[in-house]
């Protein structure tokens, strides 16, 4: 899982923002939203241009350059911020895998080229390397993988090559980091589209539902969210198999479905084929839900055990302790990304009532 997470000088982040999943208080309540020490369930709130969109892209950035999966064309425009003057991009991560922390560090410019890279595993520098005068230090990754030739002098990751040219043991720490990369999910509630990492194609976002025999059960997710109406199969005259809606006169779901239903089969759809995901980043995941949906859907997440999961969302009805705790709730600012257990002096307990603090300005700086 992550640790850490820092990015500055793109997009919005012209200085340093952080996440710091391990700062956990010892709150009794939701210990769903915990995983082995570290924060596995988060919403943050930020008012508008504040960067929650941009932050989940500068998560997912890694994916870019460590996998193959699919990044949305357009998505990484304009990368750099508009104000910075280094340059380039630099992206922190700190994972926790069992006992063991791996601490990589990279800069990537304008062009989004990797300019620098670095990897320590338990504090020992693995490698250190800057691309642009091929100099740098990669005496601790040869001890490791004394085997491999290290003529990398096209690569575009130091990383990525000790990866895809070794046989490591399937438990070792650089393997778990590059599971965890490639089975990394963003998506957009309201866009089935627009996705980051994961899969390569979703040539199934249509069909799924009916090849998995998930028909029945998508139907009592609707009925659950109050959507009486009932599903069908039908073949149509080209000979594909479509959604419909029952009546009368069958209604072809894509068709004549609000857009509040096609966000819950888009959401339906991430939710049963991604069931390895590693992190999942749902921007706007509420914003065509009322507020009982948003909450049920939180509940499910919350279910997803071996998962870290970050939202985005305006709804100040999912700020309950009955839902979450005060430090996996986070709100973004022009500089600063602070959980509701750091934004006030004030010890907050189980029985406060967040969302009144939060709009009376209590977690405001």
């Amino acid at each position: 899982m992550i640790k850490i997470f820092e990015v500055s000088g793109f997009k919005n982040f012209k200085d340093k923002i952080i996440l710091n999943f391990s700062d956990v208080r010892d709150y009794k309540f939701n210990s769903d939203c915990i995983t082995n020490g570290l924060i596995s369930k988060a919403i943050i709130y930020g008012k508008n241009s504040t960067g929650k969109s941009n932050f989940g892209l500068a998560i997912f950035d890694i994916v870019s350059h460590l996998t193959n999966r699919n990044i949305t064309t357009g998505m990484y425009d304009y990368y750099l911020n508009a104000n910075n003057f280094n340059k380039f991009a630099e992206f922190h991560y700190i994972f926790k895998f069992g006992d063991q922390i791996l601490d990589y560090n990279y800069k990537k410019n304008e062009k989004q080229i990797l300019i620098y890279e670095k990897l320590l595993l338990d504090n020992k520098v693995l490698f250190e390397y800057e691309f642009e005068n091929k100099t740098g230090n990669i005496d601790g990754i040869r001890d490791i993988v004394p085997s491999l030739n290290w003529i990398f002098q096209d690569s575009d990751s130091i990383l990525k090559y000790v990866i895809n040219n070794t046989i490591l043991d399937d438990s070792h720490p650089i393997r778990q980091l590059m599971r965890f990369v490639s089975n990394m999910l963003w998506f957009r509630s309201s866009d089935e589209n627009r996705y980051i990492g994961y899969k390569n194609k979703i040539n199934d976002y249509f069909d799924f539902i009916f090849e998995k025999n998930y028909l029945k059960e998508f139907e009592d997710f609707l009925h659950s969210a109050g959507i009486k109406e009932n599903l069908k199969a039908i073949k149509d005259s080209d000979g594909i198999k479509r959604l419909y809606f029952t009546g009368k006169t069958p209604l072809p779901f894509f068709r004549v479905a609000s857009s509040g239903t096609k966000t819950l089969y888009n959401f339906f759809y991430w939710y049963k084929t991604a069931e390895e995901v590693s992190l999942m980043f749902i921007d706007e995941f509420d914003a065509f839900y009322y507020y009982e949906l948003s909450e049920s859907i939180v509940s499910i997440i919350e279910k997803m055990k071996n998962t870290q999961v970050i939202l985005t969302s305006h709804n100040t009805n999912l700020l309950s302790n009955r839902i979450m705790r005060p430090d996996c709730y986070f709100i973004l600012t022009d500089n600063k990304l602070t959980s509701f257990a750091n934004a006030t002096n004030r010890e907050l307990r189980e029985g406060h009532n967040l969302e009144k603090l939060y709009i009376s300005g209590e977690f405001d700086e």
